[in-house]
This record gives C-alpha cells, structure tokens and sequence, in this order.
C-alpha cells in the first residue's frame, strides 16, 4: 500500500506530472520554464517524485500498427474457483504471457479483463485456444474485438 497521498502534491508538482505523463523526454530547462520555476528546484521537484513513487518510470510510446501489432482484444475470464492460492497461481501464469498487454482483476459477473494485443485474428485465435483457456482455473471467457482506438491515455490530469 502507498503511503503517499495527493495532499502532498502542490500545484508545481501537478503542473511537472501533468507535463512528464505526456512529454517524459521534455528537457529540465524546458520543463522548468513551463511550470514557471527555475532549473534548479524544477529538477529537486522531479527527483522528489521519482522518490516517493509518484514517478514510477519513462517509456517509450510504439507504434503497433509499424509492429504488425495492431488487434486488440478484451476477454472476460470466469475462473472455477476464486480462492487466494488459485487467484495466486491464475496471475503468476498470466503475467507470462507476452500478448496480455493488460490484466485486471474486476467486481462484477466474471473475474479478469485481459486487454491482448495480436498480429490479426488468426494469432488471437491460437492464443485465446492454447494459452489463454490453458491457464489455471479458467472455466470461461468471452472476447470483445476493438474496432478502433479512439482515447489511450494514462490519467495525465490532476486536480490543481
């Protein structure tokens, strides 16, 4: 559990995650005339998020279509049984598998929202037939194919 909360976050530091969460290359002087501080606590800021966590990293955004990547699906998976061990054993074995490029356990009538990424339908069929009904407790599973991608974000705005 995180002990940090968002009361410990002023509004230059809202203005830095709001900025990082879209732009993590942006320079420390570019970054420092945008919030409107100088170089110096601009960068104490930034290590001070990095620090306490509210920074957990940088990455580089892909183009999948350029990676032959491009389908996306979502898969409700119903497991046979629920216990913490077999929750346990259900997401060390999901965690392996490279197409899950999401996986969130849910409240509702199933128990997992897989997000899987693809070559094309052919793929998907193979993974979702070998892989993704293979793993433990699996009892069930309904796919929704993504048509189009119209909003993929982070949360990049924090309340000032």
């Amino acid at each position: 559990m995180k002990s940090n909360s968002n009361s410990e976050l002023d509004s230059y530091d809202r203005k830095i995650l709001n900025i990082m969460a879209t732009e993590g290359r942006i320079s420390v002087a570019e970054l420092a005339n945008r919030i409107g501080l100088s170089k110096t606590p601009t960068l104490n800021r930034l290590k001070k998020l990095e620090k306490t966590g509210y920074i957990t990293g940088y990455q580089a955004l892909l183009d999948f279509d350029l990676l032959n990547e491009a389908h996306v699906a979502f898969i409700n998976v119903t497991l046979s049984d629920t216990t913490a061990a077999s929750l346990k054993e259900f997401n060390t074995a999901v965690k392996k598998l490279v197409a899950v490029e999401q996986c969130n356990m849910i409240a509702g009538n199933f128990d997992y929202l897989l997000k899987v990424r693809t070559t094309d339908i052919q793929e998907y069929r193979e993974l979702l037939g070998e892989k993704i009904a293979a793993l433990p407790y699996v009892s069930h599973t309904s796919t929704f194919v993504s048509m189009e991608t119209v909003c993929d974000r982070q949360k990049v705005s924090l309340a000032n």
